[in-house]
């Protein structure tokens, strides 16, 4: 077994979500990314505790729910080790993955790139999408993903400026992780999202953002992101090719 020897940084306790999300977010990200693979050891709960800098009982129940969600496993004589596996699709993992999947199904690590930043008003339609008034100011974010280099998806999304009053204004300030900004700085933890799939030709912006040929089939993914009340909170347009991909959504 391979023991761990990652420092972990230390977390502070003026966080809007329970410090036991933050330190289950931390260690799911170490296994995710490889940082602890499977089979690492992991130190005692005292030891761990002193890593990250929180209480055990802290400690504890993060590590109770990745143990019930199957990351992490309890050994009589060995203690705690990463299995190797990960529920691939649940909320959380919306955080660090997106829904292209590699042919065989594996997860994929995206990198963004914001392509533009603006405020504006809403439309009728954008307003009635996200309970607004009509003309109420928007945050409208235009970004494109890669996979190993590839550029294989853009999309915008709108986001109501008064939920999100202290958002980056400049495009190399945005967050990756958009869905896991809104719980650390807002206390928005997304509880679902409404999706409607579709399928289309790519447009003179898809071939030269995606480095396609045309004609070439293209995935539309509309949706609506919701928070904890059930308030909408994100609508966006997601257009993103499939070659060498497949598109998977399983959200429990």
């Amino acid at each position: 077994m391979q023991p761990v020897n990652a420092q972990m940084p230390r977390l502070g306790a003026a966080l809007p979500v329970p410090l036991y999300e933050h330190v289950k977010r931390q260690i799911s990200e170490a296994i995710l990314l490889g940082v602890w693979p499977p089979d690492t050891q992991l130190p005692g709960e005292v030891a761990l505790a002193r890593q990250f800098g929180v209480a055990v009982g802290t400690l504890r129940r993060a590590m109770a729910d990745l143990t019930a969600e199957g990351m992490l496993m309890r050994r009589r004589k060995s203690g705690t080790v990463v299995t190797g596996r990960a529920p691939q699709h649940s909320l959380r993992f919306f955080f660090q993955f997106f829904r292209l999947h590699g042919a065989d199904g594996s997860l994929l690590l995206s990198e963004t790139e914001v392509l533009s930043l603006a405020h504006r008003g809403a439309t009728v339609e954008e307003a009635a999408a996200l309970s607004l008034d009509a003309g109420a100011e928007l945050i409208d974010l235009h970004r494109l993903r890669r996979v190993a280099g590839r550029p294989v998806m853009h999309e915008t999304m709108l986001l109501p400026r008064h939920r999100v009053p202290e958002f980056p204004t400049e495009p190399a300030a945005v967050p990756a992780l958009i869905f896991l900004h809104l719980l650390e700085q807002y206390g928005i933890r997304v509880s679902a999202v409404r999706e409607n799939v579709t399928a289309a030709l790519a447009n003179q912006d898809d071939a030269r953002l995606l480095e396609l040929a045309l004609p070439d089939a293209m995935l539309l993914i509309d949706d609506i992101v919701f928070d904890q009340s059930g308030a909408p909170i994100i609508i966006s347009r997601h257009r993103a090719t499939t070659r060498g991909y497949c598109y998977v959504n399983e959200v429990r």
